[in-house]
């Protein structure tokens, strides 16, 4: 895992302030940088990170708060065309339903790059729902001339919204984003406590450090096939003891990942492990087990026991 996002600066309520809160939901499509861009303004790794199509699999909240302002941002999947059945339309049926819940909508491209995918997410967007254009990986547009024609171009096929380039990578602008979003929240109570950070437990939090190091480590076909279940979680003391298992599709797939007398297995349990004791602040006790499941992907009642949306 790179190094955790530096936080972003923290700006105390002044007394007296009416607070105002509210979602957001970061919708785009794979890789153009959601969920790093989501870890980056909540100042802590919250959703997992890869360049494989299909790395967030589920709605997951990433919650910041900042004075008198929260900002609950929903990370969602990419809207999903390279594979068919279920596990495809569960995966954009998530992000379909965050449109319900939330108060303004990120969109986030990248900068100088805008296809027929991106257009896809843009007619996706319901009618009359507040939205932010975020164009990210903006330093590698390296001049203002290179930049200002593609900023240009996003305030036509875009009217009214805002444009805030930035780098999720770098941080650079993130806070310029967040003073466009606040104004924009309704004015009501916080949603959640001030301290939290994410909407996710611990044994979530587990799961998708397992998966990202699975993402990081394989090559497309076998994320695609793959979940992982937390079969135990338990606090010995100030020790996590954590036991996981892996299922995949194929049997062909199983032997990829243990790898030659369990080595890969080894190293993608020992990244992860480290990932979680500095997420957690404490040691953890990792096994990891990998388990043949045929056509979990495709079976409604295997997505549901997954965790996955109806």
């Amino acid at each position: 895992m790179s190094a955790d996002p530096g936080p972003v600066d923290q700006v105390p309520a002044a007394a007296g302030d009416p607070t105002h809160a509210g979602t957001i939901a970061i919708v785009g499509k794979p890789n153009v940088g959601k969920s790093t861009l989501l870890n980056r303004m909540v100042g802590a790794k919250v959703s997992i990170t890869s360049s494989r199509p299909q790395t967030t699999r589920h709605r997951l909240r990433g919650i910041l708060t900042q004075g008198s302002t929260q900002f609950v941002f929903v990370d969602t999947p990419g809207f999903q065309e390279r594979h068919g059945g279920a596990l495809n339309r569960a995966l954009n049926r998530a992000v379909q339903r965050a449109f319900d819940e939330v108060d303004l909508v990120l969109l986030v491209v990248a900068a100088g790059q805008f296809n027929e995918d991106d257009e896809r997410v843009l007619r996706e967007l319901p009618a009359g729902l507040a939205r932010v254009v975020v164009v990210n990986k903006s330093d590698r547009l390296k001049t203002a001339e290179g930049m200002l024609p593609f900023l240009q171009a996003m305030g036509t096929r875009v009217p009214g919204a805002e444009i805030v380039p930035v780098s999720a990578n770098s941080g650079r602008n993130v806070p310029r984003l967040l003073e466009v979003i606040a104004p924009m929240l309704p004015a009501q109570p916080f949603l959640y406590d001030a301290d939290d950070i994410t909407d996710r437990d611990e044994r979530f939090l587990a799961s998708e450090a397992i998966r990202e190091k699975l993402f990081r480590s394989m090559g497309d076909e076998v994320p695609y096939g793959s979940v992982v279940t937390i079969e135990s979680f338990q606090m010995d003391g100030a020790l996590r003891r954590i036991h996981a298992n892996v299922h995949v599709e194929k049997e062909s797939h199983k032997a990829m990942i243990v790898g030659a007398d369990g080595e890969r297995m080894k190293a993608i349990a020992s990244a992860a492990r480290h990932d979680l004791e500095r997420l957690f602040g404490g040691k953890v006790h990792l096994e990891v087990w990998v388990k043949t499941r045929r056509g979990w992907s495709a079976s409604a009642a295997d997505l549901k026991r997954f965790g996955f949306e109806a």
